[in-house]
């Protein structure tokens, strides 16, 4: 439980690690990292401080999409008021949110750019999704998913992928007009896949399942920086928005949860499905001007291609369950990753 496990890891940590929704959870953060080096490094820190503090206890920390066969009927939430009210707002879609995501803040001062970076980013989501997919399991079941966090978590009416923006003040004046009718109670509460962060100056990346391993979380950050990066370049140099319809992208997304990388994507720009590896090409291709800008293009090549050979870890959790034929295997596969 997270009360056990959150003062010895503050004690290294810091406010690096916080409670979440429930007292099963915990979230931890990282410093501003410029960059992959210092990820991998503040991740494999926090990692090896929540091992320890949990070891501590007799506990184990695993990092996957969902648990496997925990039932969300057996838990408790963690008592802090913001979790009381969605508890109240939003009733068995709160319940039910036994969940876990990897979110990538990268830093836009610029808030007119900020939105205009968002609406452009839109159509490559997916393929990062299909990435990064490490919830095949629910409830002691295979869902037939391999992110079925990401369908849980659809079920928030402020959850999936956000329209098209002309403008912040668009933007801003929609956020006003939701908690002017009691749609969300503040900003924080806009779940979208992507979105300006309510607290910094940052455009938020919210599509990725938690990583198992640190170098699959390295390569969401150097794929989403790189996204960003090149996203906004296109903005300032006035290249339109493509502004793909919400249903293809809705069908886009759907696609990576239920398969992964283990059937065709949906090419949303190009308007046609391709083999998946043949879409994450095209995706790193497109994204080549900030690999490039970041220095970043051999390392993130090389994380996407050790990725696409061993499997997502939606993959390597069913080959655990293949080889043990139980689901306590499965958590000993991610226990053992979290912690590597």
């Amino acid at each position: 439980m997270a009360p056990q496990v959150l003062p010895a890891a503050e004690s290294a940590m810091g406010d690096r690690v916080q409670p979440e929704l429930y007292r099963s959870m915990v979230e931890m953060n990282t410093a501003v990292c410029s960059t992959l080096a210092e990820v991998r490094e503040a991740v494999r820190h926090g990692r090896r401080s929540l091992v320890e503090a949990a070891g501590q206890q007799g506990l184990r920390i695993a990092a996957a999409g969902t648990h496997p066969f925990s039932h969300w009927r057996d838990q408790r939430v963690t008592d802090k008021p913001r979790y009381h009210n969605l508890a109240e707002d939003y009733q068995q879609v709160f319940r039910e949110q036994v969940v876990f995501g990897c979110h990538v803040h990268v830093g836009i001062d610029d808030r007119e750019a900020a939105i205009q970076t968002m609406n452009r980013a839109r159509p490559w989501l997916p393929v990062l999704a299909a990435l990064t997919v490490n919830s095949p399991y629910w409830l002691g079941g295979d869902t037939g998913y391999a992110s079925y966090r990401t369908e849980i978590w659809n079920r928030w009416p402020t959850a999936g992928m956000p329209q098209s923006f002309a403008s912040r003040a668009e933007y801003d004046a929609l956020v006003s007009t939701l908690m002017a009718t009691g749609s969300v109670r503040e900003p924080t509460k806009l779940y979208w896949d992507v979105r300006p962060s309510a607290k910094q100056e940052t455009l938020e990346f919210r599509v990725a399942d938690v990583c198992m391993d640190v170098d699959e979380a390295v390569m969401v950050a150097g794929l989403t920086r790189a996204l960003a990066f090149t996203c906004h370049q296109a903005a300032l140099a006035g290249e339109p928005d493509p502004v793909p319809r919400p249903e293809l992208l809705r069908a886009a997304k759907w696609r990576a949860a239920r398969h992964g990388l283990a059937a065709d994507l949906v090419d949303v720009l190009g308007r046609r499905a391709r083999p998946a590896t043949e879409m994450v090409e095209v995706f790193l291709a497109a994204i080549r001007p900030g690999l490039e800008a970041a220095g970043d293009l051999e390392e993130v090549h090389e994380l996407v291609r050790a990725t696409i050979a061993r499997g997502t870890g939606a993959t390597r959790q069913r080959q655990a369950f293949q080889r043990a034929q139980n689901l306590e295997a499965v958590v000993d596969l991610v226990v053992s990753e979290t912690a590597r």
